[in-house]
């Protein structure tokens, strides 16, 4: 299990101990696709790594039309804003393929920043780390669309 989670980008720098740690609490979801995973407004359940396919995070505006925000596939991570900022998700997460997904529940993970907060902050810390990488990305493309325009 600890080689499986060494792949997941949040993971990465955890030791094995501390893999070990982590792997008591994982739960392994199946999603077919199609399949939701998680709806807009409802309460988390938990940061999600993807061990397997594709996840489409999305958001439907008010007049109905579906706008996907991101395609996420495996070694990648979602529903970390609604654990960070302690709210409900605001986006809908569907697999957009036949999907398995890691698990860290929201009670696991706020136990851990309590009991065990070397991981928790090895965590976050990496959640930071790609927020930041995705926010200069989207600084980059904004920028040469106003340069382009």
């Amino acid at each position: 299990m600890n080689k499986l989670l060494k792949q997941q980008v949040l993971l990465e720098d955890l030791s094995n101990q501390e893999l070990t740690r982590i792997s008591k609490v994982i739960q392994k979801l199946k999603f077919k696709k199609g399949e939701f995973i998680f709806g807009e407004k409802e309460d988390t359940k938990g940061l999600y790594l993807i061990h397997s396919g594709r996840v489409e995070i999305a958001k439907v505006t008010p007049d109905g039309w579906k706008q996907t925000l991101a395609v996420f596939t495996k070694g990648h991570f979602f529903g970390e804003l609604s654990i960070l900022e302690k709210r409900r998700h605001e986006a809908v997460a569907t697999a957009a393929e036949n999907t398995e997904i890691f698990l860290i529940g929201k009670e696991d993970f706020e136990r851990m920043e309590k009991e065990d907060s070397a991981i928790a902050f090895k965590i976050i810390k990496s959640i930071a780390l790609v927020m930041c990488k995705n926010l200069r990305r989207m600084n980059d493309k904004f920028l040469n669309a106003l340069i382009s325009y």
